[in-house]
């Protein structure tokens, strides 16, 4: 798994180093497709960084327990300890970050909304519901367009539209 964990930070660096080229930037096209793929890998790298630091840090530790100082032992094994119950975690959300992306996050989707039958407590459900979706959307940083919208005095029937990752959600 390191060795993969190796590739991808391998790869980040050098797209670092084409993002840095005047040549990359004069052709519009290539710099936007190096720069999205260097946003797409960065949190995977952050991680993999973190992940490269806590194994140094498990060997430092050890280091430090293998030496000869009673004190230092007594400091340095609750530090072991604890950045050895960090591992797994890291560990699990490496493999999260490293499952491979659905084609399908990049498609718009349209999300539509109605209050059904249920009178006024659906009519509000409907609007909580629009609420929650409009603030996620918001949160993602999701392009929202409402395609059209059927206003009651309680609450809102409506139809989304929402280009997933690209950010667009679109109520109506």
């Amino acid at each position: 798994m390191l060795d993969k964990l190796l590739e991808i930070e391998k790869k980040y660096d050098d797209l670092t180093g084409k993002l840095s080229d005047p040549k990359v930037h004069a052709v519009q096209s290539e710099f936007q497709k190096y720069s999205k793929e260097h946003s797409d890998l960065q949190p995977i790298v952050n991680k993999i960084r973190e992940y490269k630091k806590l194994l140094t840090d498990i060997e430092d530790t050890e280091e430090l327990l293998g030496s000869g100082d009673n004190e230092i032992r007594e400091l340095a094994q609750p530090e072991l300890e604890e950045l050895k119950k960090r591992r797994p975690l890291i560990e699990d959300e490496l493999k999260i970050i490293l499952l491979p992306v659905d084609p399908r996050d990049q498609k718009s989707v349209i999300l539509e909304i109605r209050a059904g039958t249920g009178g006024e407590e659906a009519a509000l459900f409907a609007a909580s519901l629009f609420r929650m979706y409009t603030k996620y959307a918001e949160s993602k940083r999701w392009k929202i367009e409402i395609i059209n919208m059927n206003a009651t005095g309680l609450g809102v029937s409506k139809r989304w539209s929402h280009p997933s990752r690209a950010g667009a959600l679109t109520a109506g």
